[in-house]
C-alpha cells in the first residue's frame, strides 16, 4: 500500500498545484488593488480556501456589505462541499474524526476529481494529505506572491485591475454554460432578481446577491423536478 502514500498524494496532487498558479496569483493581485493587505489576503486563503468564494467575497468587500452577509454567501457558494465529502467518506479508509476534519477542509473541485477518481481501492488518509498539502500550500503561496507582485504595479495598472474580477467570473460562467441550458437559466434568472434589487433598492448589495442566488437555485430545481415528474 506504500504505492498509496503521502509521496504518491504528492504527486497526484502536482497537477492541481500548477493549475492553481495562475488562479491564486491573480486572487493575491486583485486583493492587493481591492486594500486587503499581504496577511489579510494570504488569511483568507490559509482559513478559506475556496478559490469562487474568495473571488466573491472580493467583489462583496469592493461593495462594502456587512462581513456577516460575506460569510453568509461563503457558506451558500460552498454548501455543494457537503455531498462532496459524503460521496468521498465512502471511498476513504476508517480514519479518527479529527483526521477526518483535517481532509474535508481541503476538499476543493479540484482535490475532489483527484481523489474521487482514484481507482478501485480505499483511500488512504495519507495519500489525501498528499494531494491535498501540495494543493493547499500552493494556494496559500500563489495567493502571497500574487500580493507582493501586486504591490509593485504602478497605481493606475493597480486601480485597472479592479476590472480583471468581472472577468475572471465571466471566465468561470462562460465554459460552464455551454452547452448546459440550465446553467444558462440559473445565470439569466439570477441576473434579474439582482437588477430588480439594484435597480429597486429594496435590498442592499449583500443582501441582493444572496437571495438572488437562492432564489434562481429553487426555482431551476423546481422546474427540473416538475420536468422530470410529467
Amino acid at each position: 500500500m506504500k504505492e498509496h502514500g503521502f509521496s504518491s498524494g504528492i504527486r497526484a496532487g502536482a497537477s492541481i498545484a500548477i493549475g492553481y498558479f495562475p488562479v491564486a496569483l491573480t486572487f493575491g493581485l486583485l486583493a492587493k488593488t481591492t486594500g486587503l493587505s499581504l496577511i489579510e489576503a494570504t488569511a483568507m486563503s490559509i482559513f478559506v480556501f475556496a478559490g469562487a468564494a474568495q473571488y466573491i467575497s472580493l467583489s462583496l468587500i469592493t461593495a462594502g456589505v456587512l462581513p456577516a452577509l460575506i460569510v453568509i454567501n461563503t457558506f451558500i457558494v460552498n454548501i455543494r462541499h457537503f455531498l462532496m465529502t459524503a460521496a468521498l467518506n465512502e471511498k476513504m479508509e476508517p480514519a479518527a474524526r479529527w483526521k477526518k476534519a483535517l481532509y474535508a477542509f481541503g476538499i476543493t473541485d479540484e482535490t475532489f476529481t483527484v481523489l474521487a477518481t482514484q481507482p478501485g481501492h480505499k483511500i488512504r488518509t495519507s495519500f489525501a494529505a498528499g494531494v491535498i498539502v501540495i494543493s493547499y500550500g500552493s494556494w496559500v503561496l500563489f495567493t502571497a506572491l500574487g500580493h507582493l507582485i501586486g504591490a509593485s504595479l504602478p497605481a493606475f495598472l493597480q486601480a485597472s485591475m479592479s476590472i480583471a474580477l468581472y472577468a475572471m467570473f465571466v471566465g468561470l460562467l462562460v465554459p460552464s454554460m455551454k452547452g448546459n441550458r440550465k446553467v444558462v437559466s440559473l445565470a439569466l434568472i439570477a441576473a434579474l432578481f439582482n437588477s430588480l434589487f439594484f435597480f429597486t433598492g429594496w435590498l442592499s448589495t449583500g443582501w441582493a446577491i444572496m437571495v438572488s442566488t437562492l432564489a434562481s437555485a429553487i426555482i431551476i430545481e423546481l422546474i427540473s423536478r416538475k420536468g422530470v415528474a410529467a
